[in-house]
């Protein structure tokens, strides 16, 4: 049985009982709560209430390829080459790196509804529920090499920046090189992942990850998190929604970057710059250094006051906590 189906009759605000779930769908009962154990298992909540049945605790949105291209401006829409739509992969960044190699390929963007193995920074999993969070790549050719791609993750951020304040999510910064934070907890992740020449044709897979909805119970994330269900109001924004803003404000931030590099970024990265001004600890190859962060360069380096002397420091070289 279709997981797709059994959530779909779900979504019904009643709860419904295992028998006309079992009847709905023209399965057994022991087929609907071993589909159930399975969707809990991807981490969607559902309630079971002796004598009413199952239920889920809150709305889950599944993504869908026309309501997110017709959020899209739609010059920004012309220019996504497709729109790739899977209900589950390892990652999407590893499943656009494989499609890479088709040389062909560009402006290809990845959703899933689930990950089994998303990725962040430096090798560290992603937690990926099933709909509950937004899990995004695009694949993007460059034909001037890795060695003009300097402080994209930091683009990419200022684009995750605008995406949500599309949908009315003001309260976020950036925390260098590649974390959206809000109320000092993370909200959303970057990962840049880079193949081909270093001084030739080349190309880049952004992955974005942003938390809608997260258990309040999940102990599987190591630090300190938030979601978009906390920050709103009310219900936080449509997952369609969302993914037709952020996939907007990629391509065109992917198209700026292209031909200005990052310094065209440096001044709206700065304005939600959360370190800038703040005294920090770098964990270096050569130890434990403390200085004030001030900002990045047009290279997307951090620069940091230390002693009175000002040094830059690439996101490859050094690690940042507050102190």
């Amino acid at each position: 049985m279709d997981s797709r189906l059994l959530l779909s009759a779900l979504s019904s605000e009643r709860a419904i009982s295992g028998t006309e779930l079992a009847t709905r769908l023209g399965v057994t009962r022991a087929a609907i709560w071993k589909q159930i154990e399975n969707l809990r298992e991807l981490g969607i909540v559902i309630e079971a209430a002796a004598g009413a049945g199952y239920r889920l605790v809150w709305p889950v949105e599944l993504l869908d390829a026309a309501t997110i291209r017709a959020g899209m401006p739609p010059a920004l829409r012309d220019r996504l080459s497709e729109l790739d739509l899977r209900w589950q992969v390892d990652s999407t960044n590893s499943e656009l790196m494989r499609r890479a190699a088709d040389i062909s390929l560009d402006r290809i963007v990845c959703l899933a509804e689930t990950q089994s193995s998303g990725r962040g920074r430096r090798g560290r999993s992603w937690h990926s529920p099933l709909a509950g969070n937004l899990y995004c790549s695009v694949l993007c050719r460059f034909p001037h090499g890795m060695a003009g791609l300097s402080g994209l993750s930091l683009a990419v951020g200022v684009a995750v920046i605008r995406a949500l304040a599309d949908c009315g999510i003001d309260e976020v910064g950036l925390k260098w090189p590649n974390d959206v934070l809000a109320r000092g907890k993370k909200l959303a992740g970057i990962l840049v992942e880079l193949g081909g020449e270093f001084l030739g044709p080349c190309h880049a897979v952004i992955g974005v990850g942003i938390n809608l909805r997260l258990h309040a119970a999940d102990d599987a994330i190591d630090q300190p998190w938030i979601d978009l269900a906390t920050l709103s109001d009310a219900a936080p924004p449509s997952r369609n929604r969302l993914a037709a803003h952020l996939i907007a404000r990629l391509l065109e931030a992917l198209d700026e970057f292209a031909t200005q590099g990052f310094a065209a970024f440096v001044d709206a990265y700065g304005q939600h710059d959360l370190l800038a001004g703040k005294p920090i600890r770098l964990s270096t190859p050569q130890g434990a250094q403390d200085g004030i962060a001030i900002g990045v360069d047009e290279r997307g380096a951090l620069r940091v006051s230390e002693s009175g002397v000002i040094r830059s420091y690439d996101s490859v070289e050094v690690s940042v906590r507050s102190i």
